[in-house]
């Protein structure tokens, strides 16, 4: 119930300069801590300084799997990292399930777009590789910023209409197409 929530709502809290003093509008409408209450500012440090926990006191406590002596029976149970080396174990190729064969299909169905659709041509792709090692992420976008950099900074040149001639013969302009004389 209390960590839902901060226990002083700082809406509720007003300091007064000229009558130096602390008043707390309450938001319960009965009881022993309805209404408004003001204190002398030393009163509500002092008041407040009392949910403060101290030095080495314990806040937060755990049980079951995450208590210290199940822990610490757990560390003990395992070899360190330092003394056995870690085992290089391939992954077995295995058929693939329904499941991963499903998931362009769950894709499809909850963002409406097909994540094995070409988005230049409309074909069908293939997944080549899977890549998880950040070196490798981060050479694959670098390669992909500067490519879109040199295309977005590409000679500009003028539409097609207005296009000088291009052959022995050619004519300049739309008007051209109707001059076959």
């Amino acid at each position: 119930r209390y960590c839902a929530r901060n226990p002083v709502a700082l809406e509720r809290l007003t300091y007064d300069r000229t009558a130096k003093a602390v008043t707390y509008r309450s938001d319960k409408s009965d009881g022993p801590t309805a209404g408004t209450e003001t204190v002398d500012p030393l009163e509500f440090l002092a008041r407040v300084l009392v949910h403060i926990p101290d030095k080495g006191h314990v806040t937060t406590r755990y049980y079951g799997w995450y208590a210290n002596r199940p822990r610490g029976m757990r560390c003990k149970a395992e070899p360190s990292a330092a003394a056995v080396p870690p085992a290089i174990v391939p992954a077995p190729r295995l058929a693939p399930s329904e499941a991963t064969r499903r998931w362009a299909t769950l894709l499809q169905q909850i963002f409406e777009v097909d994540p094995l659709a070409c988005p230049a041509c409309h074909g069908a792709m293939r997944i080549v590789a899977f890549i998880t090692q950040p070196s490798v992420i981060d050479q694959i976008l670098s390669h992909l910023r500067a490519r879109a950099a040199t295309a977005a900074h590409a000679a500009a040149r003028s539409p097609p209409s207005t296009r000088g001639p291009s052959g022995p013969g050619a004519t300049r302009g739309p008007a051209a197409a109707h001059r076959t004389h």
